[in-house]
């Protein structure tokens, strides 16, 4: 699920299952070349935005891929004439190579000379496909952000609220433990999840620059002191019980971190707004009578992040190639076919969460338009969306790094000793 990115609310299941075989759709001739997922629910979406630009005289074609064989075709095609003329990406660091070896084509121009365009979408997304202060994908899906899900039974029954500081955090870890309730669930066999509380508690502590400049290869990179703090601040709350002693055995694409919720053997739990539709299908009972509590990550006195911040997945973009034979045509349909009224709204009927400005009236009158509003307006008051930095950072790194986080929460490896093996690769 976290690989795919584009979760809807209606859908889940049938995405992920979807991803496992390629059936690429066939292409019309000539025209603009699009590259996409496969997604059995978006698919027709995309293909919308595809009619919408054929209704302005335009020409293109959508060709799908399961996720696997898509980053290896695409890598291959890249400065090809095979090459897609416009293609799905992640953001990011994702993007960041094919920007560095100047197969894409800076988008910047377009957004300047088309305040429309650049005002459509709502900053902290666009800004996931900013490099180097350029502009090289438009947002075409939802959003995915991180936040704290709790049990708010659980939360009556011991006279608590949700945490507003990680003070009360800490202070919410002595009460469930005296209460005989795990305080958080953690799904501790992927590092993945462990992954989305360092990337929150360094955000909060030092601000988004300094895992940019990680990324970047810039400043201090892992050995930034507020990295050393984090970690540090993590580790007491593992110490202190937060994640219970049985962690690492517990999975999350089987359910196990949500169940706990659910049934209330925990009270919170840290995760990508998908959690909704999983809870949804697994617990419905709980989401239904209106026990399934969120809040955002809470914030860290002295910290230099904004508390409103916020990590996870921005979106998916649309890039166009720089070497395609259809450059215009294709600048052309990205910055005419996705903010477009009857594809924001498809993307709101699936689920989805539009980083497109002035939808709210609309998603207020869709399905579960309590929670998809409260995500909106977290996103859009974010100054800052951090992508996951497992899909921020090369391949090989975000491995390694991984495997080092999973160390750390089981005590192997020290704060120090995660920033000495980390800055070192």
């Amino acid at each position: 699920m976290r690989t795919l990115i584009s979760t809807g609310l209606v859908a889940v299941a049938a995405v992920v299952s979807a991803c496992g075989t390629a059936g690429p759709a066939e292409p019309g001739a000539g025209g603009v070349k699009v590259w996409a997922l496969q997604d059995p629910v978006l698919n027709p979406i995309e293909q919308k935005s595809i009619d919408f630009f054929k209704s302005g005289g335009g020409n293109a074609s959508l060709e799908t891929f399961g996720n696997d064989p898509y980053k290896q075709k695409l890598r291959v095609a890249i400065g090809s004439p095979n090459a897609p003329d416009v293609f799905f990406n992640w953001g990011g660091g994702n993007l960041k190579e094919y920007v560095d070896a100047g197969k894409i084509a800076d988008l910047t121009p377009v957004l300047d000379q088309n305040s429309a365009l650049k005002n459509a979408f709502l900053p902290s997304v666009l800004d996931g496909a900013k490099i180097d202060g350029k502009y090289y994908g438009i947002p075409m899906r939802g959003m995915q952000p991180v936040l704290l899900f709790f049990n708010k039974e659980v939360f009556a029954a011991a006279g608590a609220q949700p945490p507003k500081t990680w003070d009360d955090l800490l202070s919410l870890v002595d009460t469930f433990k005296a209460k005989g309730v795990q305080p958080i669930s953690l799904a501790g066999s992927q590092a993945w999840t462990e992954l989305m509380w360092i990337e929150y508690v360094l955000d909060r502590v030092g601000g988004p620059e300094v895992f940019r400049n990680i990324r970047d290869g810039k400043g201090q990179g892992w050995k930034d002191p507020a990295v050393l703090e984090s970690l540090t601040k993590l580790k007491e709350l593992i110490d202190r019980g937060g994640f219970g002693t049985n962690f690492a055995s517990v999975g999350y694409d089987v359910g196990g971190a949500s169940t706990i919720l659910a049934q209330g053997k925990a009270a919170m739990h840290l995760m990508g707004s998908w959690e909704y539709v999983n809870q949804l299908g697994q617990s419905p009972d709980f989401v239904k009578k209106g026990s399934l509590g969120w809040v955002a990550f809470p914030s860290i006195a002295g910290g230099k992040g904004d508390p409103g911040n916020v990590v996870g997945n921005a979106s998916n973009y649309y890039s166009v190639t720089s070497g395609s034979s259809q450059v215009e045509a294709a600048k052309k349909f990205v910055s005419t076919a996705l903010h477009e009224d009857s594809y924001v709204q498809a993307l709101i009927d699936a689920g989805d969460v539009p980083a497109v400005v002035g939808v709210e009236e609309k998603l207020a009158k869709a399905p579960n338009s309590e929670y998809t509003t409260w995500i909106y307006g977290q996103v859009k008051d974010a100054k800052n969306f951090q992508l996951s930095w497992d899909q921020d950072l090369p391949a090989e790194k975000a491995t390694f790094m991984l495997t080092q986080l999973q160390e750390f929460f089981l005590g192997k490896v020290s704060p120090q000793q995660f920033v000495d093996a980390v800055a070192a690769r």
